[in-house]
């Protein structure tokens, strides 16, 4: 699958994420800024989404950066990985991730 091109729903929770080697980004206390280098636009992320980009960078899937949310806050899962995959859509719209497999590849 094409890294720009976002699996349906079904598929989106298994495929894995990356950030791609022209975006940074770093962690605040209140927030997080991740800066495309290839446009020179910064963006914003709240607390929360910053967590989310973090754990997505670091796990194999969606689903498993989840888990580990939910865990470490609490939470349903299912509203996690919810939360998760709507900024995942937003990020790729915006190329500052890539979003790679799912389980039908």
């Amino acid at each position: 699958m094409a890294p720009d091109t976002m699996p349906d729903t079904s598929l989106l929770s298994t495929s894995s994420i990356k950030v791609p080697r022209h975006v940074v980004y770093r962690s605040f206390p209140t927030e997080s800024v991740v800066l495309n280098l290839e446009t020179g636009k910064y963006h914003g992320l709240n607390a929360t989404a910053g967590a989310m980009l973090e754990a997505l960078d670091n796990d194999t899937s969606i689903r498993d950066a989840a888990a580990v949310l939910a865990g470490r806050y609490g939470k349903p899962v299912e509203l996690i990985e919810k939360d998760m995959l709507q900024l995942c859509r937003l990020l790729s719209e915006r190329g500052l991730i890539e979003v790679h497999g799912g389980a039908a590849h």
